[in-house]
C-alpha cells in the first residue's frame, strides 16, 4: 500500500512539473531619453518576460540627449547619439561605451559633423553610421578593436543633392548590399555600397517617394526582398520589392491612420514581428500602434487594427526577445506602456506601464 501511495505522489508531482510553464530569463532594457526635463541620460530596467513587468530602474550613464541607442551583436558595446547642435562647433556627437551585463563604461565620444544626430547603427564588421537630421548628412566611423570610435569619419553630405528641398537624414542602416539612408527632407532613400574604405552610391542611388511623404524608418522582410518604409509626414507605409537586378520598386502604399481620424499625426517607428507575419507602426498624434498582417507570398499588408498607446507621442517601440511583448516609449506623457502580443492574430493587449522621463528609444540587450 505504501508503495502505491508513493507512486501516486510521484506521478502527481511529475504531472505538476510537466504543467508548470517554462521559466523565461530576465532581460535588460536600455532606455534612451531627451534630457531637457527630468532625465539625466541612459537608463536600464530589468524586464520579466514571464509577467511583462519592468523593475529595477537605474541610471546607466549621464549623457546629453541620448535619443537613439545601438548595441553590438556580441553585446560588448553600446553606442548613443547626443542629439544636439553644440557637442562641438560642427554639431552633435556619438558616444561609445563598453558593456558588461547592464553596466556601461565610457570609452570615447566624437563629433558627428552635423547637427542633431538622431540614429545610429552598426555594420557588424567594424563600421558605425550616424544620421544627422538637421545637418543633412551621414557620418561613417570605423571602430577600433575594443569597439571605441576611430578618428576621421567619412561624411556623406546630402545637402548638395537637391537645390529645392532641404536634406534631413533620419536613419542610416547597414544591410547586405551596403548602406541605406532615409532622407525625410528629400523624400528619398539613398543607397550606398562599400568600395575599399569608403561608401559610394549604388547603381540605384536613390529610391524616390511621393512629395511630402517624409520617409523616416524602415525594416526588411522576406530575407531582404521586401522593404517596408514608414513615412512620417503623410502617415503611410510604403512597401517595396527587390527585383533580380537588386533594385527596389514600390508595390503598395497603406495609410497608418483610421479613416475617421481628422487630427494631426506623424509616424515614427516600424518593426516586424520575429516571425515576419505582422508589421507594427507608431502614430504620434493619433497615439496608436497600427497592426498589419503580412502576406507570406507577396509581402503586402492587410490591416488588422490599432491599439491606443496609453500615452502621448509614441516615438519608439520595441518587441522583447521572446516576441511576446511590445513596449512603447511615450515621450510627452513620460511613460513606457507594455502590451502582450498575440502571436497568432498580431493584436495587442495592454498590461501595465511605468513612469519614465522623456523616453524616446527602447533597446533590449
Amino acid at each position: 500500500m505504501k508503495k502505491i501511495i508513493l507512486a501516486g505522489v510521484a506521478a502527481a508531482l511529475a504531472i505538476a512539473c510537466a504543467e508548470k510553464p517554462e521559466e523565461k530569463p530576465m532581460h535588460t532594457l536600455f532606455v534612451g531619453t531627451y534630457t531637457d526635463g527630468d532625465s539625466e541620460g541612459i537608463y536600464t530596467y530589468t524586464f520579466d518576460a514571464n509577467t511583462g513587468e519592468l523593475s529595477n530602474q537605474k541610471l546607466a550613464a549621464k549623457l546629453t540627449n541620448p535619443s537613439y541607442l545601438a548595441i553590438s551583436d556580441d553585446k560588448k558595446n553600446l553606442y548613443a547619439v547626443q542629439e544636439t547642435a553644440d557637442f562641438d562647433s560642427l554639431g552633435g556627437g556619438v558616444t561609445a561605451f563598453s558593456l558588461k551585463k547592464d553596466v556601461l563604461k565610457l570609452q570615447n565620444s566624437m563629433g558627428t559633423q552635423g547637427a542633431h544626430p538622431c540614429h545610429v547603427s552598426l555594420s557588424g564588421d567594424g563600421h558605425l553610421a550616424v544620421a544627422n537630421y538637421t545637418g543633412g548628412n551621414v557620418a561613417l566611423f570605423s571602430l577600433n578593436t575594443d569597439g571605441s570610435l576611430a578618428d576621421n569619419p567619412q561624411i556623406i553630405d546630402h545637402k548638395p543633392l537637391d537645390t529645392v528641398k532641404t536634406s534631413h537624414a533620419h536613419m542610416a542602416q547597414f544591410n547586405v548590399d551596403g548602406l541605406m539612408v532615409t532622407d525625410l527632407g528629400l523624400d528619398a532613400i539613398k543607397r550606398y555600397t562599400q568600395q575599399g574604405d569608403s561608401f559610394v552610391p549604388t547603381e540605384q542611388a536613390s529610391i524616390p517617394f511621393e512629395d511630402g511623404a517624409g520617409p523616416r524608418h524602415f525594416t526588411f522582410g522576406n530575407n531582404g526582398k521586401t522593404l517596408y518604409v514608414i513615412n512620417e509626414l503623410n502617415s503611410t507605409i510604403s512597401i517595396l520589392e527587390k527585383d533580380v537586378d537588386g533594385k527596389y520598386d514600390e508595390i503598395q502604399v497603406v495609410s497608418t491612420l483610421a479613416a475617421d481620424f481628422d487630427g494631426e499625426s506623424f509616424c515614427a517607428d516600424i518593426h516586424l514581428s520575429p516571425d515576419g507575419k505582422f508589421l507594427y507602426g507608431s502614430n504620434r498624434g493619433e497615439n496608436t500602434i497600427v497592426i498589419f498582417e503580412v502576406d507570406g507570398n507577396s509581402g503586402q499588408l492587410e490591416l488588422v487594427g490599432r491599439e491606443q498607446v496609453r500615452g502621448d507621442w509614441p516615438r519608439n517601440f520595441s518587441i522583447d526577445p521572446t516576441g511576446e511583448f511590445l513596449l512603447v516609449a511615450n515621450k510627452r506623457t513620460s511613460n513606457i506602456a507594455i502590451f502582450k502580443r498575440d502571436g497568432q492574430q498580431g493584436k495587442l493587449t495592454f498590461l501595465n506601464e511605468v513612469e519614465h522621463p522623456n523616453p524616446v528609444c527602447l533597446v533590449f540587450e
